[in-house]
């Protein structure tokens, strides 16, 4: 997956608490801008037509046991054929001590070496999911993102429609804030959105009227969560007298959010209408569709009518972040 960030060596080393056995002059000035690693398999026995340097290198017992059949002078020659090309760094699993020769050609060609005592796959595992999150595609955009019975509702709209005021009435019924005002919005897989709040705004609140508010201060842990998948789309906009809003559930309309389609709903808000309750019953309902239920299309099967005489509900694109 290709993506324009990166994350750089210090951080990884200090995230996955990885030890520095060596590190080269450029260490802090080194940049991962890729999700892929490598093990260098065939890269030990000569064959780099396919070799990408930009990737960090990971050594196991299968790597060592393969260079103990050399004697240290060929397996000096094979490891700086290697670590000539300048990888990131070298990450030596199971705390196996590196050889004179790694160390030898890591210095002579500024290559960090680092150790881990997770077993390989282990390691990779954990490297990867990493490298998928802090590099992984995404936007800010304005709204608020509130885990409601275990559903990431992402509720966007006008300023002042009453976004936040809608999150605090969700919050005192005992659902979890993650974000206000700005929603960091990350996609990690082809179909998974992962939604946080910015560092320095985190757990905050504006309210007209009131101003600030620090919503873990103020109704406790409980009530916040760092990041949440985003599974809905609610937009929140003022009733339009003129506008025929979906009676039935059966419009299928959704919201592009980097290349993955989001199921959107459009709440009308007027006077008298309880917004934090109508979300509620729209996470609930989101999740049943998900388990696949459909209320309208059951209560269509009970009137006697048929779904399959009935025209499909087209799915509609409603916008597109990116």
């Amino acid at each position: 997956m290709a993506t324009g960030f990166s994350v750089s060596l210090s951080q990884i080393v200090e995230d996955l608490n990885l030890t520095k056995v060596y590190l080269a002059d450029n260490f802090n000035d080194i940049n991962i801008s890729t999700i892929e690693i490598n093990r260098p398999g065939l890269e030990l026995t000569g064959y780099f037509e396919f070799f990408d340097n930009k990737r960090i290198q990971v050594l196991g017992n299968t790597e060592f046991s393969y260079l103990g059949r050399f004697g240290s002078e060929a397996q000096r020659m094979v490891i700086d054929s290697i670590f000539s090309f300048g990888p990131p760094a070298v990450i030596i699993c199971r705390d196996i001590e590196p050889s004179n020769a790694i160390l030898e050609s890591a210095k002579l060609h500024k290559v960090s070496i680092l150790s881990s005592n997770d077993n390989t796959s282990d390691l990779t595992a954990y490297l990867v999911q990493y490298l998928n999150r802090a590099l992984a595609p995404r936007i800010t955009r304005h709204g608020v993102l509130v885990e409601v019975y275990g559903e990431g509702c992402l509720l966007i709209g006008d300023s002042g429609v009453g976004k936040s005021e809608t999150a605090i009435e969700l919050i005192k019924r005992g659902h979890r804030l993650v974000a206000d005002d700005a929603v960091e919005i990350r996609r990690t897989t082809a179909t998974t959105l992962i939604g946080q709040s910015p560092a320095n705004i985190r757990h905050f609140i504006e309210l007209r009227g009131i101003g600030i508010i620090n919503a873990r201060k103020l109704f406790g842990m409980g009530a916040v969560k760092m990041q949440e998948k985003i599974d809905m789309v609610i937009n929140l906009e003022l009733w339009d007298n003129t506008k025929v809003y979906d009676r039935m559930g059966l419009d299928n309309e959704f919201m592009d959010i980097l290349g993955v389609e989001v199921p959107t709903l459009t709440i009308p808000v007027k006077p008298g209408r309880n917004l934090a309750v109508i979300i509620e019953v729209a996470a609930m309902n989101n999740r049943q569709k998900k388990m696949g239920y459909n209320a309208a299309q059951d209560l269509l099967k009970s009137l006697g009518m048929d779904m399959n005489d009935m025209a499909p509900s087209p799915k509609v694109v409603i916008d597109k972040w990116e």
